[in-house]
């Protein structure tokens, strides 16, 4: 394999890992980029190295400066360790609504974090607005480049090489495509190669059920991180999906529970909601199909959360489908 220039040469290449237990019969094909072996656990390293390579190369980042941005967190780590890679100060915005992992992780990473109180836990739209704003007045100070993960469509090209190795990995063979809407900058990067290399590939998005506005329904609280602002994302665009499949909380919680114990792959609550609708979206095409979705990032950034937590009986959790 050689020898990397730094970290930022790990970043990418994750595996493809066919589902074998957790998937229903007569079921399409149901295989997960696990990308929770970047080096932060996270694919949100993809997007922050683009946003900073972007930045660099027009000029809105210089030596010496600092970056800024609000995040649940695996944004803030991912942001933290190419800080750290390339030497620039990192203020970031969080939420005692968020991960104790996650929060640790970016300060173990360099990052300065300030926190936002929450109401209860609870993932609201004003929790964000008030993020957003206190990362605005951090990004007014000299020398400052806030990163705006919400509008900065640098991202969407971090996601491209994602694209590629899910065509290459599948054989060049794939029917779905599904992912979660946090900022829409990783379904938009992935969804142009796909449907570059085959426009009869179907692309579909997924969203909390208790915050359901790209399907029509309104905000509402919810707890599964890194996605569900409760509005419509600036990057969002709806002409690029053609089905959008509400999950709730306690289906994506219990589908990541069945992930590490029947499969071994230990992921978070927005990847457990991507495989409940990978599978919904499969039990309609059948099995001939192969379908594709994201294990977003590691289950070590959710020790502190719901794994924590006494798992609901059977009889709390609804049946997929």
């Amino acid at each position: 394999m050689g020898v990397g220039r730094d970290v930022l040469a790990t970043i990418g290449n994750t595996s493809l890992v066919e589902l074998r237990r957790v998937v229903p019969p007569g079921c399409a094909r149901i295989l997960v980029k696990v990308e929770g072996q970047n080096p932060t656990g996270s694919m949100k390293d993809r997007m922050a190295q683009a946003m900073i390579a972007g930045a660099e190369g027009d000029g809105r980042l210089r030596p010496g400066g600092t970056v800024v941005e609000y995040t649940g967190g695996s944004t803030g780590a991912s942001l933290a360790l190419v800080c750290a890679a390339k030497g620039y100060r990192f203020r970031v915005v969080s939420s005692d609504a968020f991960s104790e992992d996650k929060l640790a992780q970016m300060a173990a990473l360099g990052a300065e974090v300030t926190l936002v109180p929450s109401a209860g836990g609870l993932i609201t739209t004003q929790l964000i607005e008030d993020m957003i704003a206190a990362a605005r007045g951090m990004s007014e100070e000299p020398g400052a480049y806030w990163t705006d993960q919400l509008h900065n469509t640098d991202s969407i090209a971090g996601y491209h090489p994602l694209g590629e190795e899910i065509w290459d990995q599948t054989g060049q063979r794939i029917d779905a495509f599904v992912q979660s809407i946090g900022t829409a900058a990783s379904l938009r990067g992935v969804a142009t190669v796909l449907t570059r290399h085959d426009p009869r590939v179907q692309i579909v998005a997924v969203e909390p059920a208790e915050s359901a506005v790209l399907s029509g329904g309104g905000k509402g609280a919810h707890r599964i991180e890194g996605i569900g602002i409760g509005y419509h994302p600036p990057m969002w665009e709806p002409g690029v999906v053609e089905e959008i499949v509400p999950v709730t909380t306690a289906d994506a919680e219990a589908m990541a529970r069945r992930l590490a114990r029947e499969e071994g792959l230990f992921a978070g609550t927005s990847s457990g909601a991507n495989v409940v609708a990978a599978i919904r979206v499969g039990e309609r095409l059948g099995p001939g199909a192969s379908i594709v979705t994201l294990l977003v990032d590691s289950g070590l950034k959710y020790l502190s959360t719901f794994y924590r937590r006494p798992e609901p009986t059977r009889d709390a959790v609804s049946r997929p489908g």
